[in-house]
């Protein structure tokens, strides 16, 4: 991965964070790390633990960024979710996988943010 593409990345998960901040959200960790892979926001929204997978993009000429979240994407993210939830003890906790969604225009900014809840 470009460096560009990691600070754009890096943007989109500030942006996403706030966005989650500002709704409710209590955010536990960023960038969940383990030998599976990586998951970009684990939150709490009430008693729900939210898995929080966020896209970036810079124009709309590739698509959607939510359509980047591909059916093997989705598969690992599983793994990775029931990985955390038996490291952490919290295997009955109810739990849902959200997609963060942000477009940047570079003059403005976020030109839009798109979170879908329970994606998948």
């Amino acid at each position: 991965m470009t460096f560009v593409r990691k600070q754009l990345g890096k943007k989109g998960e500030d942006v996403a964070a706030r966005h989650l901040e500002r709704n409710g959200y209590r955010i536990l960790s960023r960038n969940y790390s383990c030998r599976l892979g990586e998951i970009d926001m684990i939150a709490m929204d009430g008693d729900v633990l939210v898995f929080v997978e966020v896209r970036s993009r810079s124009g709309e000429s590739f698509g959607l960024a939510q359509e980047s979240v591909t059916a093997r994407k989705q598969f690992k993210l599983r793994q990775l979710a029931w990985y955390y939830l038996k490291a952490e003890g919290k295997t009955g906790h109810s739990c849902r996988f959200d997609v963060i969604a942000v477009l940047f225009d570079g003059k403005v900014g976020v030109k839009r943010l798109d979170h879908i809840e329970n994606a998948f």
